[in-house]
């Protein structure tokens, strides 16, 4: 696998932006791969959480060495605090990686599929509301999955204030009070998408978004999402992530080659 850090331009944002980026290539590692085998290869795009960047999935956890064997890319992207929204300040976060990612990454990349049966999304915490509005509110991805995610499914003014200031809020979202049934809302999202996305949700029990996640999934259960959901003791931390994203490549639809471990 070839590991590289891509700086381009984001027309969208008006300004140079990062991504980190893992390719399958030709190499002894994977003896039986061919060119035929790095064709029309699906994507990942994995989101990072507040206080991230492009570069904290492959610093903090196993990913390159967890794809090592298996034909698959992974688009790590940036979006600072923005919560992978259009702001009320001007910058169109969404917009540039919903829609302008995916077309820099196909000139870039032309070896990667552009098929959505063969692109997907995940991250975590900020990064799992992220996966799930990314796939919800476009047609360009056929599974999403989170991990801690802050999953908003209703306004409600307490879930926000626990994870930053009100000023802070009205820049990414506006007020609270147009909050439901927009754009940023995942239900409404949901109720709204033409092509259901498969969904795949975890969350550790001792997590403080453990409540958000049990209420938002409920109801995406009773709009008839297909919806893998998942807890287990844990906090909101690394630790657990790094274990989990293990769970979210068996869970998509590619071939994943665990590697041998030791007994």
């Amino acid at each position: 696998m070839a590991y590289l850090e891509v700086n381009y331009y984001s027309t969208v944002l008006g300004m140079d932006r990062m991504m980190s980026v893992i390719l399958p290539e030709l190499s002894d590692h994977n003896p039986t791969w061919t060119s035929e085998t790095l064709t029309d290869i699906p994507v990942l795009y994995l989101l990072h959480g507040m206080s991230g960047d492009y570069a904290t999935w492959q610093r903090r956890t196993s990913i390159e060495r967890l794809v090592r064997q298996t034909p698959i890319a992974i688009i790590m992207p940036s979006t600072d605090l923005a919560w992978y929204t259009n702001t009320t300040y001007g910058l169109n976060y969404f917009d540039a990686l919903a829609n302008e990612l995916p077309e820099k990454v196909a000139t870039l990349f032309p070896q990667l599929s552009i098929k959505r049966e063969k692109n997907f999304v995940a991250g975590l915490s900020m990064g799992g509301y992220g996966a799930f509005k990314l796939a919800l509110g476009t047609n360009k991805f056929s599974y999403a999955a989170s991990l801690s995610g802050a999953l908003v499914g209703q306004a409600r003014e307490e879930d926000f204030l626990s994870m930053g200031k009100l000023p802070y809020w009205e820049g990414i979202f506006g007020s609270f009070k147009d909050f439901s049934g927009s754009k940023n809302d995942l239900l409404a999202l949901a109720n709204q998408c033409e092509k259901r996305p498969e969904l795949y949700a975890w969350i550790g029990e001792q997590d403080f978004l453990k409540p958000m996640n049990d209420q938002t999934i409920a109801t995406l259960k009773q709009l008839n999402y297909d919806i893998v959901y998942e807890t287990a003791p844990g906090k909101h931390e690394w630790y657990y992530w790094n274990k989990q994203i293990e769970r979210v490549l068996e869970w998509l639809p590619i071939d994943y080659v665990q590697e041998e471990r030791l007994s």
